[in-house]
């Protein structure tokens, strides 16, 4: 067994990436944001050893930059970079949907959710509901959370597989950074806010991956349609 140090030692390692990295995904810490280990560790009021930690946490998640003699900073992408993640989300999405409508009948799910499924899926509905109500309203702060919850269950419930819905979870978390110092300067935001969060999930409930496969192309089309206007306004 660890010892209770390291145990108090890594739990706080996670709060403070967790901290940190919603405070870049809802844009407080803005790209190209430079700041020191000992600067977040004040801050904070801890150590330094956790937050290094964490800041390299940070890192491997595509978050922040490190630089050996000016600290960290909070990495910066490009709408290329954001095309490429919708890319990547849809492929890894297609495949997991796909794989759902061309198993073999012996090994094929049953029309609706698997048994054991039903509770997580009431779960993922009321965080989907939420988030369609907050896309809805063009309310960001809200919706940013329970968007990211919504799919990372969801992704996990679906895929069946721990790495695949952690990589999902990795490029949506990076389109958000991206995303939001954007979304904060367009006039009618709920416009440009996809809000099908009930529809996908019903789908999934139903054992119906075609229309699942339907409304994740839409929303994939949605982003990418943004990110043509992205573009476009800053030539």
């Amino acid at each position: 067994m660890p010892a209770s140090g390291a145990v108090t030692r890594n739990t706080l390692r996670q709060q403070i990436a967790d901290a940190l990295r919603d405070e870049v995904v809802a844009g407080r810490l803005k790209a190209g944001q430079e700041f020191t280990v000992k600067q977040i560790a004040e801050q904070y009021g801890v150590s330094a050893t956790p937050v290094r930690e964490a800041l390299v946490d940070l890192c491997a998640q595509g978050l922040l930059d490190s630089d050996q003699h000016r600290g960290f900073r909070v990495h910066r992408y490009s709408v290329d970079d954001y095309r490429r993640m919708v890319e990547a989300r849809t492929l890894v999405v297609d495949g997991v949907l796909r794989r759902c409508t061309t198993a073999p009948a012996a090994r094929r799910p049953a029309p609706g959710p698997e048994p054991g499924l039903g509770v997580a899926l009431v779960s993922v509905r009321r965080r989907g509901e939420a988030a369609a109500r907050a896309a809805r309203a063009g309310d960001l702060d809200i919706l940013i959370g329970y968007d990211i919850r919504y799919w990372r269950e969801l992704g996990r419930l679906v895929a069946a597989n721990d790495h695949i819905a952690d990589f999902l979870h990795r490029l949506r978390v990076q389109g958000w950074a991206f995303s939001v110092p954007h979304l904060r300067t367009e006039r009618d935001l709920p416009a440009q806010l996809w809000s099908r969060h009930i529809e996908l999930v019903d789908a999934v409930t139903r054992g119906d991956a075609r229309t699942a496969t339907d409304v994740v192309r839409e929303y994939d089309a949605h982003c990418l349609a943004w990110a043509d206007r992205l573009e476009h306004r800053a030539r």
